[in-house]
């Protein structure tokens, strides 16, 4: 494609006529000009008195230099970007960090994609206003370890079975913009209104920091919660460490 570009650039489209052009010599009777048929005068030809054609440059050789760097950056950069968006994006395991090949990222059509790569869907949204930087949150949530086998590790605000019981358990808060929790959680919650329920998509760079939920939230309320979400992060292997959440948005206090 590169070098293709370079041909492209090597050569202009030809702008002067082919057929020759015959211009008739002054005379007394006549001051015009013959035209041999068939041929074509450039937009960029201008006639003198007498008779006399004269060609004005078409293109100054700066403009062509200055032309052809352009044309030649836009081809790069749409080869680069090309080439980065064929490329796939694999899920990042521990066991296949530096290879060409793994798992691909999940992606989800009717979800939508923010830049930090974040995925997002609104199962129901809020009718309030939506919480800015400084004011703490009052969420309810669920919490899924979608990338491997889909295990619960937190119930939202209902019995799932065994000990994952989350009917007593206390609503999680925190502030916005005082990064007690995880990237994802943040960019979640901020962009929701009050009432809303969101489910979240979370690759691994935007989830629990060197993979311990102890070092930022929201962190499972249950043993068997713990247990869950913790052997999938800190497992070596082929895990895809991949998690889904459910929020929802309860409370919005001023501070």
């Amino acid at each position: 494609m590169f070098m293709a570009s370079i041909s492209a650039v090597g050569s202009f489209p030809k702008r002067f006529p082919s057929n020759p052009v015959a211009v008739c010599p002054p005379s007394p009777s006549s001051s015009c000009l013959r035209i041999i048929c068939g041929s074509s005068i450039d937009p960029s030809t201008s006639f003198e008195a007498g008779g006399r054609l004269e060609q004005s440059p078409l293109i100054d050789r700066r403009q062509v230099v200055m032309s052809s760097i352009a044309f030649l950056a836009v081809e790069i950069f749409n080869s680069r970007r090309s080439e980065a968006s064929s490329a796939p994006e694999f899920a990042d395991m521990p066991a296949l960090r530096g290879k060409d090949y793994g798992k691909t990222k999940m992606r989800y059509p009717d979800y939508i994609e923010t830049n930090s790569g974040l995925q997002y869907k609104d199962l129901r949204a809020g009718n309030g206003p939506s919480p800015k930087i400084g004011e703490t949150v009052v969420v309810d949530w669920d919490g899924y370890t979608i990338g491997y086998y889909g295990r619960i590790f937190e119930a939202r605000n209902k019995t799932k079975g065994g000990s994952f019981e989350g009917d007593d358990k206390d609503f999680f808060k925190f502030r916005l913009g005082s990064q007690e929790v995880i990237p994802a959680f943040e960019e979640a919650v901020s962009g929701m209104a009050l009432g809303g329920i969101r489910r979240i998509v979370v690759p691994p760079e935007l989830g629990y920091p060197e993979n311990d939920f102890n070092k930022k939230g929201p962190r499972p309320t249950t043993f068997s919660g713990q247990r869950a979400l913790d052997f999938v992060l800190r497992n070596q292997g082929l895990i895809d460490k991949t998690l889904l959440f459910d929020i929802e948005l309860l409370k919005i206090v001023s501070s």
